[in-house]
């Protein structure tokens, strides 16, 4: 079993940048590949960013390819998402997720925290 709190969230204008964090209870976090997704109001959730459980390999969404960047530490048991030239269209609920290395979904979500990037 897996909690995940995310934090870092808050309200930046549009250019701006955050970073979000998700720590992970538990000692196997190097057990497990990690994700970030997020949700805007009205809309579906979708994938953002995603790193293996090395970190050896990344994964983003287009749009966000270029201006977020996601790592992890798993001595500290956190992964981030470093989110630069922020946009209005990044507005969204962001939540972390854990996938076990060898399953095929995210079996673990955290409760999410809020971006609101203002124009």
């Amino acid at each position: 079993q897996v909690q995940l709190v995310e934090s870092g969230g808050g309200l930046v204008q549009a250019g701006g940048s955050l970073r979000l964090s998700c720590a992970a209870s538990g000692r196997t976090f190097s057990s497990y590949d990690m994700g970030w997704f997020r949700q805007a109001p009205g809309k579906e959730r979708e994938f953002v960013a995603a790193i293996s459980w090395s970190g050896g390999s990344t994964y983003y969404l287009d749009s966000v390819k270029v201006r977020f960047t996601i790592s992890r530490d798993n001595a500290k048991n956190t992964v981030y998402l470093q989110m630069n030239s922020l946009k209005p269209e990044d507005t969204a609920v962001y939540y972390c997720a854990a996938k076990p290395v060898a399953a095929k979904g995210y079996d673990y979500w955290g409760q999410g925290t809020q971006v609101t990037v203002s124009s």
